[in-house]
């Protein structure tokens, strides 16, 4: 209990210039590297995030792991991202084997079992994502779609004449409603 608020001040000074350093080397390899290095375009992209942000944290907070070594790791994650992502940009077959396709849910009217259960995907799930975006029928739907990134799209019959009015009203979804 004795150290719950404070242990000493060299733990704190070294904490303190460790986030400074890692935070600033952190920015300056994003800015150069670009805004995939930290983009959430897959889910490739979403755990090298994560991977970044617990390297950091680990550098900043773990006495036992140096600054240059917590750095190395991380420049690391940054070039194995950009070198992934860029033969992915040129090589169709790698791209396919490491990024995730989008793929269909709810079509025409019709949820689509087989698709919904390879990813894992509810009825119940989908129509809250419905009735987020002001959908209160499935007949103003043509398509879900289940993006790489796992967010799901929604395509409306009306989108070739514009966006359909958003409602904070939710109710429940019907085909005649």
């Amino acid at each position: 209990m004795d150290m719950l608020f404070f242990d000493n001040i060299e733990k704190l000074v070294r904490i303190v210039l460790t986030a400074a350093m890692v935070y600033l080397m952190i920015i300056v390899v994003t800015k150069v590297s670009g805004k995939r290095s930290t983009s959430q375009l897959n889910n490739f992209d979403w755990i090298v995030t994560v991977m970044i942000g617990s390297l950091g944290a680990s550098t900043i907070l773990l006495e036992n792991i140096p600054f240059i070594e917590g750095i190395s790791s991380i420049l690391t994650l940054y070039l194995l991202q950009f070198l992934v992502t860029k033969y992915a940009s040129i090589s169709p077959a790698f791209s396919s084997f490491i990024l995730s396709e989008p793929k269909i849910v709810f079509y025409q009217g019709q949820f689509l079992p087989e698709a919904m259960r390879d990813e894992r995907l509810t009825r119940q799930e989908l129509e809250s994502v419905m009735r987020s975006n002001g959908i209160h029928s499935l007949d103003e739907i043509e398509a879900i779609v289940f993006e790489s990134d796992a967010t799901l799209n929604i395509i409306t019959k009306d989108d070739n004449k514009g966006s359909a009015g958003i409602s904070e009203t939710l109710k429940p979804l019907t085909r005649d409603s």
